[in-house]
């Protein structure tokens, strides 16, 4: 059995959890119907409604509540198999809360992180799936190719009945729901229950597209599936480069493809934080939009495909990643390495030049790595003509020698 503690509260799970497949007494190898059908025979035996003297019910109910969430989600029910309470709290997979059940400071935080993009999951209030299994709800009809536009009050649903026709159940049905206000909303279909209740069978999280918020279920008879959109936020805030193989990742497909003829339930939530949810749902038979459905199933299968090649482009991507890193390391040590060994080089290279320094006396005196004088600096002070003695000598012996000749010649 497997078994854990929660370190700190959570609205709307046990603090001591059981192993879900003993809480909804079903064996490891169930089926979805099986554990369908376990889940709701509990959910009604521990109705709080129908156990006002037993306060331990309304524990008990919430245990299953809880332990049906996980079974019934294949991602959730993969990673608990592989890993027990510790893999949904890895994977972020444990952070559904009851807005009903938080107090006015902490849904103000709740808001502000999820206005900051910190992807936030929300549960359905306990009080409308409560009301909706004791069959008490109010249901409008809503008719094939009709619209209503509504206001629903946050944490409180509208429900509505779709009547189908055998011609349109072989077609194919579409429920849409949009908000011009861009409100936050959940898309609840519900299966009626052999005690004329409604258990919750599909939900669909509204999504901004483009200047509203929307969502719908398909019942086309083919697969078609969800994006859960917090898988991938998830994802980029452990690996922002991971996030883009992690984008269709978040693909779950829906577990219920087509309806039958008859009358069906589905329900619009408010999943705003404070103000009513404004909303607009219609019912669609898809005959009159075949070429649109042959694009949606096309699309499909296009996206599974694509989602198969990231998974092995991942892995080729990662590896040349890490040759690249390889690459670029080792560029930046040649490139610091070519720069050390040229500014060594140039050091070398100055050294071959002489410097000039002054002497105490004002001459100058080269250096370069030895001492000496100007050249010819000896022979320029010995040569006659630089001091005043030997020019007067000079000019004495010529002045004599002309008197001389001047002496003969006024003789003759």
């Amino acid at each position: 059995m497997r078994g854990s503690k929660e370190e700190g509260p959570s609205a709307g799970v046990p603090v001591l959890r059981r192993d879900p497949y003993e809480v909804l007494c079903v064996s490891r190898d169930s089926s979805d119907q099986e554990i369908k059908t376990a889940y709701r025979k509990l959910a009604l035996k521990y109705h709080p409604d129908k156990n006002v003297s037993n306060p331990e019910a309304s524990e008990l109910f919430k245990e299953v509540a809880y332990s049906y969430s996980i079974l019934s989600d294949p991602e959730k029910r993969r990673h608990y198999d592989t890993a027990g309470f510790e893999a949904l709290e890895t994977e972020g997979m444990d952070m559904e809360i009851d807005l009903s059940n938080l107090g006015t400071v902490n849904t103000m935080f709740a808001a502000l992180f999820s206005k900051l993009g910190v992807p936030i999951k929300t549960t359905i209030s306990a009080n409308v799936l409560e009301e909706a299994l004791s069959g008490t709800v109010t249901v409008r009809p809503l008719p094939i190719g009709t619209s209503v536009t509504g206001k629903v009050e946050k944490q409180c649903a509208h429900f509505f009945s779709v009547t189908i026709s055998d011609e349109q159940a072989e077609a194919g049905v579409v429920v849409r729901v949009t908000s011009a206000a861009q409100s936050k909303f959940k898309l609840l279909y519900f299966e009626r229950d052999e005690n004329g209740g409604y258990g919750l069978a599909l939900q669909e999280d509204s999504e901004k597209a483009g200047k509203v918020t929307s969502a719908g279920m398909y019942f086309l008879h083919f697969q078609v599936y969800r994006m859960d959109s917090t898988l991938n936020a998830l994802a980029m805030a452990k690996d922002p480069e991971a996030a883009f193989f992690k984008r269709l990742e978040g693909l779950q497909p829906c577990e219920v493809s087509e309806l039958n003829a008859g009358t069906h339930i589905f329900a619009v939530y408010g999943d705003n934080f404070f103000k009513p949810a404004t909303y607009t749902i219609e019912a669609l038979c898809a005959k009159t939009y075949e070429d649109t459905t042959h694009k949606l199933k096309d699309i499909e299968a296009q996206i599974l495909r694509k989602r198969n090649e990231l998974r092995l482009f991942e892995t080729e991507y990662r590896k040349a990643l890490a040759q690249y890193q390889e690459v670029t390391n080792r560029y930046s040590q040649e490139k610091q390495s070519v720069d050390e060994l040229l500014k060594q080089r140039d050091n070398i290279h100055s050294s071959f030049t002489a410097t000039i320094s002054s002497t105490s006396n004002g001459s100058a005196q080269f250096s370069n790595g030895s001492s000496s004088k100007y050249p010819g600096e000896d022979f320029k002070s010995a040569s006659p003509g630089e001091d005043g003695s030997s020019n007067s000598k000079d000019k004495s012996s010529k002045k004599k020698w002309f008197n001389i000749n001047m002496k003969g010649s006024e003789k003759k």
